[in-house]
This record gives structure tokens, sequence and C-alpha cells, in this order.
């Protein structure tokens, strides 16, 4: 069945993914901590919801920069060149920029939220 395969090949990647990147672990924990966090100051339906995405696109850019990097690296053998450097330091750069993001939103939904908790 294609259906079942896909499924069983998606969940093969994400295990895979764990696995081989710390900081895909590491993201996911934080994730974790973020969304339980907005469950226990009650952040509300919406700004939950932005939260949940908001660690998903974390979480997601994690898995393709390594998709990208794995490629790269079976593609040029793991030889070192410029343009490899590039793409991996852009790539990575993405990680960086949309975990900066989630930084800035979770501020602006937690602070309001802990200011009103304390």
């Amino acid at each position: 069945n294609v259906f079942a395969n896909f499924f069983q090949n998606a969940i093969h990647g994400v295990a895979l993914a764990f696995a081989a990147e710390k900081n895909l672990r590491i993201h996911f924990c934080l994730g974790f901590l973020v969304l339980i966090l907005g469950l226990i100051l009650g952040v509300g339906t919406e700004k939950f919801c932005i939260l949940l995405l908001t660690v998903a696109l974390v979480i997601l850019t994690e898995m393709i920069n390594s998709a990208l990097e794995f490629t790269i690296d079976a593609l040029y053998k793991n030889k070192y060149s410029n343009l490899v450097r590039f793409a991996k330091d852009i790539s990575a750069g993405a990680v960086l920029f949309v975990s900066i993001i989630a930084v800035i939103i979770g501020l602006i939904v937690f602070v309001p939220e802990l200011i009103d908790f304390i």
C-alpha cells in the first residue's frame, strides 16, 4: 500500500533526524517546554496555536537543514568546497533566523502572561 509506505518512510525520517541531530532534540525539548508553559499560564487558544506553529516551524527548519546537509555531504562525498560551505551556512542561517523570531514570539506571548501571573 503506497499510503502506508509513505507514513512508514516519513516516520523513519523523523526517527533518523532525531537520532542524528542533537540540535533537533534540543529544539524539540525547548519547544515542548514552551508549550507546557503556555498551558500552565493559560495563554488561550489563539496564542497557544501561535506557539505551536512557531515550535513546528523551528523543528521543520532544523529538519530541512539536516536533510540539506546530508544531501550535500553525499553529493560532494564530504569534500570541502566554498559552495558547499555557503549552502550549509545559508541553511544554518535559516535555522538561526527562525529561532530568533521564535524567541521574539515567545517574549511577546509570555512576558505579559508572566507579569499577570506574578
